[in-house]
């Protein structure tokens, strides 16, 4: 599967395009725009794959562009046409969003004839999925017997190791796609060593174990503006952040219930919860409803990455009561400025940035309240008018993401 002189690289935009216009992005999401942003920037050929409802769009290097352009914002959607009115009726931004891949595509074609839509790829290309999206048993050979090379990143097995956290419905699906990637992947890249020791366990029982790489994801550095704050916010109380999408996984009940011993007096640190509702109980959402505009636990949704950034900056800890993860990216973006953290005890946050963490019990409310408390002790320490540098960990790096994965195709 060697990625010719020749050869071109198709990547998979369909997780991009149904994203735009509906936010800041998510870790998958960023993951396949950061391989967009390489590639635009590569000596290889570049192609854009994206499904719709009633098939597949082929973009070119100019088509791949203008995504881009609108994942950054620095153009704005388009209108809708009729085909995105008809299936996007409820969903306006999707509409307009597959309107402009529709008109920024050179070829169209049904799902049973995606391979004819290939052939204006050259011979010695390779088709990239980071996504998740069409990892199909249909989609995956039509590809190969396009003549395609197939790279598939495989992020997690969740659904798999912890079905309990998964939405109901997903886990067969998500199985069916470990099953079509271990028939059909030339190359599966893993984030972590323990995500690639859980996906190949589950690849053995499949028949088939891909060649695999480990490469961890890129983490820079975020770029603060506290311009970019919502009005209101107290920096000058002490805080913790927690950071991601809500729901079940991610242990807010925990923090919830630290919080209800904690109590809602003067002295009392502030909990800013950074993320956008997901899926989970009614009760936790109904417990989130109710907090009053004074209270210490504050839900903060839609926040630029500058702003998440200015939070992280000052912030006495970030708390990852985490029941699962297959990387941990508000982790390594803690480290890598200096924040404390406080996480669950996961194997694959102790790989990411080892001892510079406090591991607890992601059941444990005491421990939780004790920590968090000591560290909101310290963080109300004097400094006698000198701010000491804080330890940074050294995050992975792009730049090496993309040498290791490209030196293995």
């Amino acid at each position: 599967m060697p990625l010719t002189a020749n050869g071109a690289i198709l990547l998979d935009l369909t997780r991009t395009v149904s994203r735009l216009g509906r936010g800041p992005l998510t870790g998958i999401d960023r993951v396949e725009c950061a391989y967009l942003d390489h590639f635009l920037a590569a000596d290889y050929p570049l192609f854009g794959l994206v499904r719709t409802p009633i098939g597949f769009l082929l973009l070119d290097y100019a088509g791949c562009v203008a995504i881009s352009a609108r994942v950054h914002l620095n153009e704005p959607l388009g209108k809708s046409d009729l085909i995105g009115g008809l299936f996007h009726r409820n969903s306006p931004l999707r509409a307009r969003a597959d309107a402009d891949a529709r008109r920024f595509s050179i070829g169209r074609a049904a799902r049973p004839l995606l391979k004819r839509l290939l052939r204006h790829l050259p011979l010695g290309s390779v088709y990239f999925n980071v996504g998740h999206a069409n990892l199909t048993m249909g989609c995956l050979t039509q590809i190969r017997h396009a003549g395609l090379g197939v790279v598939v990143m495989v992020h997690d097995t969740i659904p798999l190791d912890h079905p309990e956290f998964a939405r109901l419905g997903t886990i067969a699906p998500f199985r069916q796609k470990l099953v079509a990637v271990a028939r059909h992947a030339d190359l599966v890249v893993h984030t972590t060593q323990d995500a690639r020791t859980k996906t190949e366990h589950h690849f053995g029982h499949l028949g088939r174990v891909p060649r695999g790489v480990v490469a961890n994801l890129g983490v820079p550095t975020p770029v603060a503006n506290p311009a970019a704050l919502p009005p209101g916010v107290n920096l000058l109380r002490p805080y913790f952040v927690a950071i991601g999408t809500i729901e079940p996984r991610k242990n807010y009940e925990l923090l919830l219930n630290v919080w209800d011993q904690f109590g809602t007096g003067p002295d009392t640190p502030q909990l800013f919860i950074i993320g956008a509702r997901g899926w989970a109980s009614p009760e936790l959402f109904a417990r989130l409803d109710v907090l009053p505009a004074d209270h210490p636990v504050k839900l903060m949704s839609n926040l630029p990455d500058a702003a998440v950034a200015a939070l992280l900056q000052t912030a006495a800890g970030l708390l990852f009561p985490s029941h699962a993860e297959g990387f941990g990216l508000p982790v390594v973006e803690a480290a890598a400025t200096g924040v404390p953290v406080i996480t669950s005890n996961l194997a694959v946050i102790k790989e990411l940035v080892g001892d510079y963490a406090v591991y607890l019990d992601a059941t444990d409310v005491y421990s939780w309240m004790e920590t968090i408390r000591q560290h909101a002790k310290d963080a109300m320490q004097p400094q006698n008018g000198q701010t000491e540098p804080r330890f940074c960990h050294q995050p992975p790096s792009w730049a090496d993401h993309f040498r290791t994965v490209l030196r293995n195709i």
